[in-house]
């Protein structure tokens, strides 16, 4: 298959890159006070639980790994050794509808033994919005939105792409106010490859 001008793998890249500048320009503006909030409450966490579903949840696994890598105790939830969350602990979430009902369950059970919880979410008025300690609101296109204007993205890709720059910055931030060198960070990488 020949892709034309208008359809060729350049074009698509622009394209993404474009959403995805309006889309990083807009969170850091309507968010800097959440952005910040989510970050102190990442810093004094005792242990990060990461939970999201499908890609969304993919996308957070990679800001899962880079807290590791900062020395923080992260776990992945549903993996076998992810143990209870408890008080003083965070729970980290990505949904783009901020409904998907075993992430819903989960931020109700975090609030319920005094965790708190970071919520990244599509929707400022979803449930786990306003259940959520602290909301990073991401204005961009929601799974089930396939025609909307505000992506001419596939189905919630501008929000997971979102999540994976929302959690680098977080990180990123942490870092810096970490005072740690990248050689010190680098140990705790995998080296069971």
């Amino acid at each position: 298959m020949l892709l034309s001008d208008d359809l060729s793998v350049t074009r698509a890249l622009e394209t993404i890159h474009a959403e995805l500048a309006v889309t990083g320009t807009a969170i850091s503006s309507t968010n800097s006070g959440a952005l910040d909030r989510a970050a102190a409450e990442i810093a004094r966490a005792s242990r990060i639980f990461t939970l999201g579903a499908g890609r969304s949840g993919i996308a957070l696994n990679m800001t899962a790994m880079r807290l590791m890598h900062l020395g923080f105790t992260v776990h992945v939830v549903g993996e076998a050794t992810a143990p209870a969350i408890d008080s003083g602990d965070l729970l980290l979430v990505a949904s783009g509808s901020g409904t998907t009902e075993g992430i819903v369950r989960a931020v109700r059970k975090a609030a319920e033994v005094g965790a708190s919880t970071v919520a990244i979410t599509a929707d400022a008025t979803s449930i786990i919005a306003e259940l959520a300690t602290v909301t990073i609101t991401i204005p961009a296109a929601k799974k089930l939105d396939r025609d909307s204007a505000s992506s001419a993205q596939y189905a919630g890709s501008l929000f997971e792409q979102s999540v994976v720059i929302t959690g680098d910055a977080l990180f990123h931030a942490l870092w810096k106010a970490s005072g740690q060198s990248a050689d010190e960070l680098w140990p705790r990488h995998s080296n069971l490859e």
